[in-house]
């Protein structure tokens, strides 16, 4: 369907086919196929995934993605208590969840936290999590090949360094990484429900322990926030489930990210021969990957508004696509093609507007160490089996290899 149809039908009275979405487990970093379809329909299409009710917008052009969530009138608070066509079977939001807020809330909220997750914030952090990181890799050496690099790094790794950034104690942190998986796994259901009432349960006490801290770690800038009454509990114990679970996600990134790398040896190479252009790679392939099954959280319109002719009315449902926005030929030529050095690259991996995502520094940061500490400390690792043997997670939200077997 294109543009000029989608202007037409809106004037006409009518709207495009609401096309289903299932939640495919798609393997290696293949696009998903019915995404490609509603792209080349056209910039405002509608959907039906897998679970609630009804239908919902679909928006993937860069220029109007970056417009929805900048837009006061696509209200996530809106999303409570409706029953929004969906992936997950599941949908029991917090009212005062970070991501179900609008700001000025939402930004009163994230602001408590701030101080941790600047580029200056980060920095904090970036000595301790090479430590960890290099000891990762040792253990890795120490062992020899051939290893699961999920297991022995790229999921121990993110889950030592955003628990050393919230301030969760090492004694709990295994605990913490298993709540995550359940949470993430789309297939779990009720068991991914009970998962984060069970993570909020620890978060809440751990919050109140640290009402008199002087820390720098998010829950002790939460847990002082709250005894001054600047927050509720509630809502800071839904930042923090966001950013547990929003850290734990660079393990599916960075698998898919190495999966790109080793099954393109050449990638790899071009990389260790020249550590200045990293920086440049990690955003080619960050705007690259495919993060995620699907969409992720929906909007509701306030208001009627127009998209690209289409009248979206208010009451309706509207998802976007960064996946999709990334892809727009307007703004990144080839956009199929992994060009490491591509430039400009304003890439959406880490979304746009006020639910930027708040970890996305520190996701940045992890990607960087981990590019670095992999290529240099093992110049000659490879895949230890044809990529297309390489195991994919299966019912999640966050895509990324189950294992990623390797040798060197």
């Amino acid at each position: 369907m294109t543009e000029e149809t989608l202007v037409e039908e809106a004037r006409t009275g009518t709207a495009p086919p609401v096309r289903h979405w299932p939640a495919f487990d798609l393997t290696g970093v293949a696009f998903d196929p019915v995404l490609s379809e509603l792209m080349e329909q056209g910039p405002v299409t509608r959907i039906e995934l897998p679970n609630g009710e009804g239908w919902a917008w679909l928006v993937t052009r860069m220029d109007d993605v970056r417009t929805v969530t900048n837009d006061p009138r696509f209200s996530r608070e809106a999303v409570i208590d409706r029953q929004i066509t969906r992936l997950a079977p599941h949908f029991i939001p917090a009212r005062d969840a970070v991501g179900f807020l609008d700001p000025p809330d939402h930004t009163r909220l994230r602001r408590t936290v701030a101080p941790a997750l600047t580029a200056h914030g980060v920095e904090r952090v970036r000595d301790s999590a090479r430590r960890m990181l290099d000891e990762l890799v040792d253990d890795l050496l120490a062992n020899g090949p051939p290893a699961d690099l999920t297991a022995e790094v790229l999921s121990p790794f993110p889950v030592a360094v955003i628990c050393e950034l919230m301030g969760v104690p090492v004694a709990d942190r295994q605990g913490m990484h298993a709540w995550t998986r359940q949470i993430l796994a789309s297939a779990h259901g009720a068991a991914g429900e009970q998962a984060r009432e069970e993570m909020g349960t620890y978060f809440a006490e751990l919050l109140d322990a640290r009402a008199d801290s002087a820390g720098e770690d998010i829950a002790s800038l939460l847990g002082t926030a709250v005894a001054r009454r600047e927050i509720a509990l509630a809502q800071a114990v839904g930042l923090a489930i966001l950013l547990q679970i929003g850290g734990e996600a660079v393990t599916g990134n960075s698998g898919q990210m190495f999966y790109v790398l080793l099954s393109r040896p050449e990638l790899a190479d071009r990389l260790r021969a020249d550590r200045r252009s990293r920086p440049r790679a990690i955003d080619e392939l960050l705007r690259c990957i495919p993060h995620r099954n699907t969409v992720g959280l929906s909007r509701i319109a306030l208001e009627d508004v127009e998209i690209k002719g289409v009248r979206i009315r208010a009451g309706d449902a509207v998802y976007l696509s960064y996946l999709a926005a990334n892809r727009d030929p307007d703004v990144f030529p080839d956009p199929g093609t992994t060009d490491l050095t591509r430039s400009p690259n304003p890439h959406v991996a880490f979304g746009f507007g006020p639910h930027y995502c708040p970890g996305g520094q520190l996701a940045r940061l992890e990607s960087e160490l981990l590019v670095d500490a992999l290529l240099d400390r093992l110049p000659n690792l490879r895949l230890a089996v044809p990529p297309e043997q390489v195991p994919f997670r299966k019912g999640v939200l966050i895509r990324g290899p189950e294992t990623l077997p390797v040798t060197w």
